[in-house]
């Protein structure tokens, strides 16, 4: 891991526009498309934002998402509507969007459909944004699942036992594939994470599956602010 630490969440926010702005230029000289994977949650509020004001040939630039949350895609809870409402939405209009939401009743019916939707990607990922939870995990991907779960598939089902929804999550073998890997990590709590992984890299949290299968550089933003 490569770890810039920052005092605030707006000096992280640039950093990271211009760093993501800058690696998928250099995916796109050599290739005609790029794929960037970016998460849900509260911290991308302030990040995206930031990367949508990049002058990017966005048309060229194909966005998804990392996971996503068994909901209608209109709800405040949806990683598809915080997408949209804070980088989308800011995009020219002919931006490509790819959600992972189908019609299906939940996430374990609907992973073949979504497997071919990510399949028509440019793949490998040219860059792919992940959070941190406090537990360990990345995208939704849980300390206590199987990390070689679905590897036949790009994504995975999942039923998290405290979350309120069931979800889907792009596989940690899609995920480990990625050319680019940045990690945005905030608070005292994750940061700690971060450096007990260095003396003892517990294998049963899901960030030390990625560590332990991936050959990209993984970068990390980070603050103590949240």
């Amino acid at each position: 891991m490569q770890r810039h630490v920052f005092l605030n969440i707006e000096q992280l926010s640039q950093a990271f526009a211009d760093f993501a702005a800058t690696t998928l230029q250099n995916t796109l000289s050599q290739k005609q498309h790029a794929t960037l994977v970016v998460p849900g949650g509260n911290t991308p509020r302030y990040y995206l934002p930031a990367l949508a004001k990049c002058a990017l040939p966005w048309d060229r630039i194909i966005v998804t998402l990392s996971d996503e949350r068994w909901v209608d895609v209109n709800d405040a809870q949806s990683n598809e509507h915080l997408v949209k409402q804070h980088l989308m939405n800011h995009l020219p209009a002919n931006t490509r969007f790819v959600g992972l939401k189908t019609r299906h009743d939940n996430p374990f019916a609907a992973i073949e459909e979504i497997h071919q939707r990510l399949d028509q990607l440019p793949l490998p990922l040219s860059l792919t944004v992940l959070g941190l939870g406090e537990d360990g995990h990345i995208a939704s991907l849980f300390p206590g699942m199987n990390p070689d779960l679905s590897t036949t598939h790009h994504c995975v089902a999942v039923a998290p036992p405290v979350a309120p929804s069931p979800r889907v999550s792009l596989s940690l073998k899609l995920l480990a594939e990625s050319e680019n890997i940045v990690l945005v990590v905030t608070g005292k709590t994750k940061r700690r994470l971060l450096n007990q992984l260095n003396e003892y890299p517990d294998p049963e949290l899901p960030i030390v599956w990625l560590l332990q299968r991936t050959h990209a550089t993984i970068t990390v933003f980070e603050t103590e602010a949240q």
